[in-house]
């Protein structure tokens, strides 16, 4: 006999949050892993003077895709299945990833100027360093950075046009924004942003431990009666 009412309803809800939990998990897997073993990214991994800042964020994101795909999995057969030992599994690691997002919140908050410096010198290495040697993977990086960021170089001089987002016209090129500034202002201006969205993945986790207990509680409820 399984659960009914307003517990069933628990039951798919939360199934199918954690449906779409495995799936985002194995996108920022897929994400990770391309970075990882691209051609033109791969050389980054390489070698003495390889970007600390970027392969590590390319490993975070393998670990934190790899990290949802097993708590999605978890909570929906959980879920589906009406297991409370998958379901406690699952509030465990909800538990432990909200955990850890307060603590880097914290540390982010703490250390917002130092981590700004340090993306700030490593896009200025990443730039001088294409400008000396050309290679391949060094141009992909800057792409991706001054494509993100729709900046242009440490000065905001339009130089190298096939890693610079494209401008047109003469008041678009005078008013190219410095990657330096972009930066700064993704940690500065925008960082309630970031901070609104951290909130909201963290409520998010809460209403998801909530659930998933209600469920545990419900199902041994039922199979007490029986």
């Amino acid at each position: 006999m399984g659960v009914d009412g307003c517990s069933k309803c628990i039951k798919y809800a939360l199934f199918t949050f954690n449906l779409f939990l495995w799936i985002a998990g194995t996108g920022v897997l897929a994400i990770g892993i391309w970075l990882r073993f691209d051609p033109k990214t791969k050389s980054l991994f390489e070698g003495d003077n390889s970007p600390y800042v970027f392969f590590t964020g390319v490993y975070i994101l393998i670990a934190v895709g790899g990290l949802m795909m097993v708590v999605g999995f978890f909570g929906c057969c959980g879920a589906i299945q009406e297991s409370p030992c998958m379901l406690g599994l699952f509030f465990s690691f909800l538990l432990v990833i909200f955990a850890v997002e307060v603590a880097a919140g914290i540390w982010g908050f703490s250390n917002q100027t130092k981590v700004t410096e340090d993306i700030t010198n490593f896009y200025k290495e990443t730039y001088n360093n294409y400008q000396e040697n050309k290679q391949p993977a060094l141009k992909e990086t800057l792409r991706l950075i001054q494509h993100g960021l729709n900046c242009c170089g440490p000065s905001g001089n339009i130089r190298d046009e096939e890693t610079c987002p494209e401008k047109k016209g003469a008041l678009d090129i005078l008013i190219t924004k410095s990657c330096p500034d972009a930066i700064d202002e993704v940690f500065n201006s925008k960082l309630h942003i970031i901070g609104g969205v951290g909130i909201g993945i963290g409520v998010i986790m809460i209403f998801g431990m909530i659930f998933s207990m209600m469920l545990c509680c419900a199902i041994r409820k039922t199979r007490e009666i029986v």
